[in-house]
């Protein structure tokens, strides 16, 4: 029988709105200089239907021994709510204000990619792509840059589709 050592907590999304959380990593200080300051992990989740509500329970599968530093994303018809949030223990606390948002958009209207994206040394990346229609992150093709000495990724991006796109930083690395 196996058993699972992790957490789990449970949110409540209306009709129309789709909601994923990433869990934050920090890199190990001893990295630090080499790669990407944070590293961004999805939580998997299951889904249960309650009438028009939809009931999503969300797992972390490692969770820290003090806090757990939480990004939700909730996509609904034509935008996406960001917010933050601490699990710490068995309870979490959801920031009651969004957090500012500093946004680029890119639009083509011809297939295009998005490259070097560095990793971390676990193939983390600090950068997520989204289609906000299925909520499903765009994997990148991974792929070995012989010039850095490093492995990179690439994302192919469909023409004349919106994509949302995010990353950790800290205030300071602007």
């Amino acid at each position: 029988m196996e058993t699972w050592e992790g957490k789990s907590f449970s949110i409540t999304d209306p009709k129309g709105v789709n909601t994923v959380i990433y869990q934050v990593i920090k890199t190990p200080k001893a990295l630090a200089k080499e790669y990407p300051k944070y590293a961004l992990e999805r939580l998997e989740s299951i889904d249960e239907l309650h009438g028009d509500m939809k009931r999503k329970t969300f797992y972390i599968d490692f969770p820290s021994t003090n806090q757990d530093e939480l990004v939700i994303l909730s996509f609904g018809k034509d935008r996406v709510v960001v917010n933050t949030a601490i699990l710490e223990g068995n309870k979490v606390s959801i920031s009651k204000k969004p957090m500012p948002l500093k946004c680029n958009s890119i639009y083509s209207e011809y297939a295009t990619e998005i490259k070097d994206f560095k990793y971390t040394p676990n193939l983390k990346r600090p950068i997520c792509v989204i289609d906000p229609e299925t909520t499903e992150e765009i994997k990148p093709v991974l792929y070995f840059d012989e010039k850095t000495n490093e492995i990179k990724g690439k994302c192919k991006l469909k023409p004349n589709k919106s994509y949302f796109a995010f990353e950790i930083r800290d205030k300071k690395d602007n």
